[in-house]
């Protein structure tokens, strides 16, 4: 009309669209909000989930002193991190690293870092093997290491070489290539599941030691939990005291670790809390038959009542019992349940490599049913190598070694193992009525719990522990040094049995001298211990001072790294 004000058509084109639009605006606002409203919720119920299963199995006590842990190892890592500090720290780990490869090193050997152009005669690589077997090392021959070498003698030794020998290209990736290798792989197998009590439609794999074996039973749990109940955030529950294999498998498998306590005077793992820390992520409990440090069984029975309630698998470690639990019973020593009679117990790890007396590289893996051993196979059926298959980690594996192990335990037989039982844990009972009865030992060392087969070990009293190892160490003696709680101990083997008197009559004689040196601090008006001054004393008194570990980290790597420098 004239005289009236017109929007252009463009401009009113672009308001009415806005007016049809708003409706549809306002629905994704309303939409994003929702979905954000959403994953907050399941974020705040998540982790309210956690709290709630945290405060569950540590309480609130427990929760709030791991929690007061965590921030010191935090702001004590802060602090090692500052300049001055950082830079004060990595020299004293190099000094430390320098001195260690003075000792593993040796720079007055000839070295060979290539190839040699032209082969060496068969008489020259005999007398340079000849060299390095005789190199300077702790005399486990005369019975001075703390368990590493378990049998030694020379009739076994040569028996066990003549095995390898007849299978030394022997590879069990290739079982129609190698039949026989095949054939003493799975009697091995067989046999220690008849040792273990094992059902008849139970099974197992062979693998190249402890480790290997703890890795597999973990990944089998955690894939049946994945794969039977859906769990995609397993949690393993484990023994302080149980073998850091374990550890190594929750890191290698991205599996939760939620450590029980071993409390004193027994320092079996605290059942009570175990049951506390299960939950629906749960996928594995542990149990040792004995752990390492201190030779003690837990309660494996109490474990596996558990472990049949909750219907969670059990594993029970029996790396270092190995073949010697089995024959407690029959050698006339205290024994309690550990194996698969007990209905909760679905698999069990032992080193035939130990008490067993076979070749370093041999160990087993054993599960109630073949469904448990199934969930650590590894298939593929796509590659274009052809299809793949494998029991375990390793694809080709030393059919040499199993040829070994079959040798050994055909050879050393039942009536062998029990004979064996008889001398190494009546030895360990023998050690230990020894640091009872002896006053000067009793005054000063304390052992740790009731060890029942052939680990034996003990705290001090008043003494640093560290500095008795130390003493002991510059006596020849290879003992092991702990931690948490401080103290040392003798792993029995046949070898110590023939010289565990020598090894009682130094340690008295050690004890008394660190006695004198206190007497004379307190002279003198010295603070008592001294200042630790030998290599245990120094690692593991670092070590069990900070909060933080991460010096003690650089000092195993560096360590690690010395294995390789030629």
């Amino acid at each position: 009309m004239p005289g009236t004000s017109r929007m252009p058509i463009s401009l009113r084109e672009s308001f009415n669209t806005v007016k049809r639009s708003r409706p549809a605006n306002t629905l994704q606002v309303l939409s994003l909000d929702l979905v954000r409203n959403i994953i907050f919720f399941l974020f705040v119920l998540r982790w309210t989930r956690r709290v709630l299963l945290k405060l569950k199995g540590r309480g609130l006590f427990g929760t709030l002193a791991e929690l007061y842990g965590n921030i010191r190892v935090i702001l004590y890592g802060h602090l090692l991190r500052l300049p001055g500090v950082r830079t004060k720290v990595q020299k004293q780990v190099s000094e430390a690293i320098a001195k260690l490869q003075t000792k593993m090193v040796p720079v007055s050997t000839t070295q060979h870092l290539a190839i040699p152009e032209v082969g060496w005669t068969e008489d020259a690589v005999r007398k340079e093997l000849e060299a390095l077997a005789t190199m300077d090392h702790t005399r486990w021959e005369d019975g001075y290491v703390s368990g590493a070498v378990y049998h030694g003698e020379d009739d076994l030794l040569r028996l066990q070489t003549e095995a390898y020998g007849k299978f030394t290209v022997a590879n069990p990736i290739h079982p129609d290539v190698f039949p026989g290798v095949r054939k003493m792989e799975a009697e091995v197998v067989a046999m220690v599941l008849r040792l273990f009590h094992a059902p008849p439609n139970a099974a197992g794999v062979s693998t190249s030691g402890g480790t290997e074996s703890i890795l597999m039973a973990v990944l089998s749990a955690r894939q049946k939990a994945y794969v039977e109940r859906g769990v995609t955030e397993p949690e393993m529950i484990l023994p302080e005291t149980a073998h850091t294999a374990f550890r190594k498998a929750a890191e290698y498998f991205k599996i939760k670790l939620q450590i029980a306590s071993c409390p004193a005077p027994t320092y079996q793992v605290d059942v009570r809390r175990v049951g506390r820390l299960i939950n629906s992520n749960t996928v594995i409990l542990v149990g040792s038959a004995p752990n390492f440090p201190h030779g003690i069984i837990d309660d494996i029975s109490a474990l596996s009542k558990l472990a049949l309630k909750r219907r969670i698998p059990l594993h029970v470690d029996c790396c270092l019992g190995s073949f010697l639990v089995p024959f407690l019973k029959k050698a006339g020593f205290e024994t309690v349940p550990f194996d698969f009679l007990l209905k909760g117990v679905t698999s069990i790890s032992c080193d035939t490599h130990k008490y067993g007396f076979a070749p370093k590289g041999n160990s087993t893996i054993l599960y109630r049913t073949p469904e448990l051993r199934t969930y650590q196979y590894f298939v593929d059926p796509s590659w274009s190598g052809g299809v793949y298959a494998s029991p375990g980690i390793a694809g080709s594996r030393p059919g040499a070694l199993i040829a070994g192990c079959w040798a050994s335990l055909m050879s050393v037989g039942e009536a062998g193992y029990l004979a064996s039982c008889e001398q190494i844990v009546g030895t360990t009972k023998k050690l230990a009525k020894r640091l009872r009865d002896t006053p000067s030992l009793s005054a000063e060392l304390e052992i740790l719990g009731t060890p029942l087969v052939s680990v034996l070990a003990f705290r001090a009293l008043k003494l640093n522990i560290y500095d008795i190892a130390d003493a002991m160490s510059d006596k020849g003696w290879h003992l092991n040094a702990l931690q948490n709680p401080p103290a040392i101990h003798v792993a029995v083997t046949l070898p110590i049995t023939k010289v565990w008197e020598k090894l009682a009559t130094d340690l008295e004689a050690v004890v008394e001298a660190e006695r004198e040196k206190e007497r004379v601090r307190a002279v003198e008006g010295k603070r008592a211990k001294g200042t630790a001054t030998g290599d245990a004393a120094a690692l593991y008194g670092v070590a069990g001072s900070l909060p933080n570990k991460s010096v003690v980290v650089d000092l195993a790597r560096g360590f690690l790294d010395l294995l390789y420098k030629a």
